[in-house]
């Protein structure tokens, strides 16, 4: 049995019990369909008016809850996060800044670039000397990679150190160590466009690993330069692709942002907390923000008071492939995978080594085999975890460093320990603590 009753000026359909006067449910005019026309024109209520009519800005008052607003709003404000999140969370927010920022400076910095090997360094001291801001936006961009750098590695760190890599969310830390490793070709690609002394040997060096291919790799060695050396075809298509990656980046977030969602954040505890979440907006939102503005304090001291702390000062010299570098340094965010490619002697084996750091990192879901995900109620595995933060560290010094003794020998143990500590103790440490839990007192 159906009816329709008029509340507060609008008309409303509602659906009663056979022989009860409760309704049990109702719904705007709009929202159901009418069944009895003739009832509802000339019955009861009088033949239907405007002033009866649900006015159209009532229909569209809930903004937030169209097709396109009602996605943005579950993903970015009424999103469930567990509640014990501490401030550790907030550099995977700071990391989609870095990238916003990257994106907006380099758009402009572009419209003032000229990718030409006789043009590219003066056009980057034109963007400094005479385009007005132009100082600021080249400061902010050279500066912003390194900020992006370090933001994404403490977000790596954390999520190494939370077990926010294990089951259900393989996919999600399988997709950030991709973004990882576009992250590093469009930094190395981008440090080749001032093109200054560092820039064509870095460009050099670099490019010239893909030779260690079989076969074909002279080839592809030709084939990414463009001609038989690194030159004009070289910076434009490297120009090209620095302007193309950071949107491919951006896309690859939204997934590995989707994936997360999918089953939700980890917390510092380990355990689902389905009972105990808050909506990101405003209580997180709020959190954030004291670390946006922290960030924001140290970045801004880099770009007005330190522009060129971490940076090269050869890379203030025009590029001239007639002189070569004392010591080729790449930029200091790289440092540990280029401390692990140098420090084995064969060229192919240090392809082969570098590369398979990101192999091991991306395998970690699969290399746990702990019962408790968190190193917050693992000692022995945190004390493992920290060693490696040391190692990661140490590898950085050795890589700025040069190719002698004793820094070849401790990059050497260092690279060692590395790989020692994702294929060796990540596993036997969880089976070994998964062994002690068990282990029953007689």
């Amino acid at each position: 049995m159906s009816t329709f009753v008029k509340l507060s000026g609008t008309r409303k359909k509602t659906t009663l019990l056979p022989g009860s006067t409760a309704p049990l449910s109702m719904a705007p005019l709009w929202d159901a369909p009418i069944q009895d026309t003739e009832a509802f024109g000339k019955g009861a209520f009088g033949p239907m008016t405007e002033t009866h009519r649900p006015a159209p800005f009532m229909r569209r008052s809930a903004l937030i809850t169209q097709p396109v607003l009602s996605v943005v709003n579950d993903h970015v404000s009424d999103y469930p996060t567990p509640s014990n999140l501490t401030y550790m969370w907030g550099f995977g927010s700071l990391a989609g800044i870095c990238l916003g920022i990257q994106i907006a400076s380099g758009i402009f910095l572009a419209m003032h670039y000229t990718p030409h090997v006789d043009l590219a360094f003066s056009s980057v001291e034109h963007i400094m000397r005479d385009v007005e801001g132009g100082w600021f936006l080249r400061y902010l961009h050279a500066n912003g990679a390194g900020m992006f750098f370090i933001v994404v590695y403490i977000h790596i760190l954390r999520g190494l150190y939370y077990g926010s890599y294990t089951s259900p969310r393989e996919l999600v830390w399988v997709l950030g160590v991709v973004l990882l490793l576009l992250m590093i070709l469009t930094a190395f690609i981008g440090y080749v466009l001032p093109w200054g002394q560092m820039s064509l040997w870095g460009a050099t060096v670099i490019t010239s690993l893909a030779s260690v291919i079989p076969i074909v790799g002279n080839d592809v060695v030709v084939w990414l330069w463009g001609g038989f050396s690194v030159d004009n075809a070289t910076l434009n298509r490297f120009f090209s692709l620095h302007y193309l990656l950071p949107f491919v980046i951006a896309g690859l977030s939204i997934l590995h942002i989707a994936a997360l969602h999918q089953y939700g954040s980890n917390n510092p505890v380990g355990v689902p907390s389905h009972t105990d979440k808050h909506p990101l907006y405003p209580l997180f939102y709020v959190k954030d923000l004291v670390a946006w503005l922290v960030f924001a304090i140290i970045f801004s001291c880099f770009v007005h008071y330190a522009p060129n702390y971490l940076g090269h000062a050869d890379n203030y010299i025009p590029a001239n492939p007639l002189s070569t570098p004392a010591h080729i340094v790449p930029e200091f965010y790289v440092l540990p995978f280029y401390a692990v490619l140098r420090s084995i002697p064969d060229k192919l084996l240090g392809v082969v080594a570098m590369i398979a750091t990101f192999v091991c990192l991306g395998l970690m879901p699969w290399l746990h085999t702990a019962s408790v995900r968190s190193n917050a109620f693992r000692p022995l595995a945190a004390m493992a975890y920290w060693s490696f933060v040391a190692t990661a560290l140490l590898l950085g010094w050795i890589g700025a460093m040069p190719v002698e003794s004793p820094y070849l020998e401790i990059g050497q143990i260092l690279t060692f320990y590395f790989f020692f500590y994702f294929l060796v103790l990540t596993p036997v440490l969880g089976r070994l603590e998964n062994l002690l839990l068990r282990w029953k007192v007689q």
